[in-house]
């Protein structure tokens, strides 16, 4: 299994962890074909399939279990799960 889609599933994971960091997911989605962009607001906007998601950077390399919640959602709806990649 490629460390990019192990990055997918360690967002769709239950119980939720506490330690993914954003640098690799952002590296993870783009592997998949999203077009990320980090403004100066500590903000990564994410582009897939025509949608857009804001992902909030904090100052810490980790995501916020906030930040994977609401990415989690984002991938259902665009269609990038670890079921649908390969």
């Amino acid at each position: 299994m490629s460390k990019h889609k192990q990055k997918i599933e360690k967002i769709f994971a239950h119980p939720m962890s506490g330690n993914i960091e954003a640098k690799k997911v952002i590296s993870a989605l783009e592997h998949y074909g999203a077009k990320v962009e980090v403004n100066k607001e500590h903000r990564a906007i994410v582009h897939y399939n025509g949608k857009e998601h804001s992902l909030t950077l904090s100052h810490r390399p980790e995501l916020s279990k906030d930040a994977v919640v609401k990415l989690r959602h984002y991938l259902e709806e665009v269609g990038l799960t670890p079921e649908k990649i390969d």
